[in-house]
């Protein structure tokens, strides 16, 4: 299955993944803006808030690769997007579960955002306990042939909410921390604060 980089990825990106046999991320395509590349959707008391990591040269009329889009330092987005996680998820069950771990990823503030999404990514294959192997595209196509490849890549969007199709896994309603109706297309990250270790379980 191949996809984008992203940011903190929907949770629906997780449900998708579980039973394919590899994970395909693209390192060749040029860099979108208002993407899940650099952005994810928390679940606040105001409701759903974007985190959108800035990055060097993203708004250049010059076509850039993702994988080698800069994160822009320069602003405090690393506090900002802490705090935030702190202030919508800090009362969940397992915030404190996993926040030692994601603080960690932050500081070590990696100079590439495709290498900052990777290290995230890692570590929920890890929570959500998929046992998929990761690989790289060594160049870019605009089309692949499924079944060999199945092109997922920009399915998924902040702007709206994709639309599931009949054969395609989706994440099941959970308990979220704020309102009655679920909202989806939220970040892995309200899954993982809510759900904890059984999370993996609602990617049906």
């Amino acid at each position: 299955m191949l996809f984008e980089s992203q940011y903190n990825p929907p949770a629906q990106f997780f449900a998708e993944l579980a039973g394919a046999d590899t994970l395909w991320l693209e390192q060749h395509d040029n860099y979108r803006k208002q993407t899940y590349r650099n952005r994810c959707l928390i679940l606040t008391a105001q409701g759903v808030k974007p985190l959108t990591v800035p990055v060097i040269d993203g708004n250049r009329s010059e076509k850039v690769k993702t994988s080698a889009i800069e994160i822009d330092y320069r602003q405090n987005w690393v506090h900002q997007h802490w705090r935030s996680l702190q202030t919508a998820y800090g009362g969940t069950p397992y915030f404190e579960y996993y926040a030692d771990y994601l603080h960690d990823i932050y500081v070590q503030k990696p100079s590439l955002l495709f290498e900052l999404n990777l290290a995230f990514l890692q570590f929920y294959l890890r929570c959500l306990r998929l046992r998929i192997p990761v690989e790289f595209t060594t160049e870019y196509y605009s089309h692949y042939s499924a079944p060999l490849v199945l092109d997922r890549r920009d399915c998924l969007t902040p702007k709206a909410q994709a639309v599931t199709e009949p054969d395609r896994k989706s994440v099941q309603p959970y308990t979220q921390t704020f309102g009655k109706d679920f909202v989806p297309g939220l970040s892995i990250l309200d899954l993982l604060f809510m759900q904890g270790p059984a999370a993996g379980s609602f990617l049906a």
